[in-house]
């Protein structure tokens, strides 16, 4: 009767470490689609990443690149002052979206172009993504906006 305890004890155990285990697996495999690593265009430059990957790039809208009103698609350069990295974007703008502002966008980068699927722009005359100011603070190219405005 011992003996048999035991046994029951052990098989309990392993069922529940295979079940942790696919749930880990499980997890970790949903989630796979939901982050996204921040890139600068530099490091977009240096090292363009696989075509299937999704992942954020930010920066500043490069003045003179933004083209808009031929076809649905909206196309400009996003940069940090080291590299330019030209975007396609397909879809509505969001209101402050101009040149020389700060802009996050998610996609893809297939054959050169960074394909966005969504993008995002400044929300205040201030404020800028952390990892965009980072990535301009890195290049050298930051300016501290106006407190007093």
């Amino acid at each position: 009767m011992k003996n048999l305890k035991k046994k029951r004890r052990i098989q309990v155990i392993v069922v529940a470490f295979v079940a942790l285990a696919v749930s880990t697996a499980l997890i970790g495999y949903a989630m796979q689609d939901g982050i996204n690593f921040f890139r600068s265009p530099s490091q977009v430059a240096e090292a363009p990443p696989a075509a299937n990957e999704v992942f954020r790039i930010g920066g500043l809208v490069e003045e003179g690149s933004l083209v808009r009103g031929q076809g649905e698609t909206v196309r400009f350069s996003v940069t940090d002052g080291g590299a330019s990295i030209p975007v396609a974007f397909t879809g509505v703008l969001p209101d402050l979206f101009e040149e020389n502002q700060g802009m996050v966008g998610t996609g893809r980068y297939i054959e050169g172009v960074f394909e966005a699927s969504e993008i995002l722009a400044k929300h205040d005359e201030n404020y800028m993504p952390k990892e965009v100011v980072d990535a301009l603070k890195e290049q050298g190219v930051y300016v501290e906006p106006d407190e007093g405005s």
